[in-house]
């Protein structure tokens, strides 16, 4: 299973923050990034792949009780407390105001804005494929853009953050499908390792694609100088490891989210639904 997580960074001061504001921080942070709202859209991506799932591995099962487990999985009050506690502790306190501001000024929100949106638009198939198209036509006519966009995602690593990030959700759906006896037979770890590795090749060409076409479409309405100042934020210390702390964040998220997914999916493979 693939997700491909938001890509946020952020610039740096050496402000010293009093006790009392840094304890606060982290929530504002978290707000001025839209967080929640990026959650609903991935809850919503995880509703539609849930029917890709229950069509694959056990068509004709699982009915409302599946639907009702997938709810339960995606519970939003649950994906955010996630992120949330891994975010507090793995981003630096020095650097959270310096974040906010940024990401509380025009600029910030704008970029946050038209990120969920291309995010929401892509889960039309139709907007998603016609995204493709229109990166394949920059592609070919070398778009200047295209320079921006790939630098933008070098700086943040975003290919290789999501490709690995995709490996470890698709490692905890394996152990989740094997915990709840899915196959009847013994797997080992290395034959899990095996089966997930021999996938990294298709999800870095399903992941590159896909993440090229969605910065296109998301930062199609900003300025070549909005991109390039965002590029700048990005290789600050505060940036770094703004970027860092989120895609941590939604890491440990969405490794919780594939397991329970594989262990209810595995429960209804091996006929124990009900």
């Amino acid at each position: 299973m693939t997700h491909m997580p938001f890509m946020i960074s952020a610039f740096c001061s050496a402000l010293v923050l009093p006790t009392y504001l840094a304890a606060e921080t982290p929530e504002r942070v978290l707000e001025a990034l839209q967080i929640q709202d990026i959650l609903e859209v991935m809850r919503d991506e995880g509703f539609l792949y849930s029917k890709d799932l229950q069509s694959e591995l056990f068509p004709g099962r699982g009915g409302v009780a599946w639907a009702e487990d997938v709810e339960e999985i995606y519970d939003i009050d649950r994906m955010m407390e996630s992120f949330s506690t891994t975010f507090s502790t793995q981003m630096p306190s020095h650097y959270l105001v310096e974040s906010e501001d940024f990401f509380t000024s025009a600029t910030g929100q704008k970029i946050t804005s038209l990120e969920i949106s291309a995010r929401i638009a892509q889960m039309d198939e139709t907007i998603e494929e016609a995204s493709k198209e229109t990166l394949q036509e920059m592609i070919n006519a070398d778009d200047p853009r295209l320079d921006l966009l790939k630098e933008f995602s070098d700086v943040n690593q975003l290919v290789e953050a999501n490709v690995v990030g995709s490996l470890n959700a698709n490692y905890a759906f394996y152990t989740g499908l094997i915990d709840a006896g899915a196959f009847g037979f013994e797997v080992t770890e290395d034959q899990i390792l095996a089966d997930v590795w021999q996938q990294e090749p298709e999800i870095r060409s399903d992941t590159e694609e896909w993440l090229f076409s969605y910065l296109a479409l998301a930062y199609q309405p900003l300025e070549d100088a909005d991109v390039q100042a965002y590029i700048d934020f990005s290789q600050t210390e505060a940036g770094s490891s703004l970027n860092r702390a989120l895609f941590d964040s939604f890491d440990v998220m969405l490794v919780e989210i594939s397991r329970a997914l594989g262990l209810v999916s595995g429960k209804y493979m091996s006929g124990q639904d009900i």
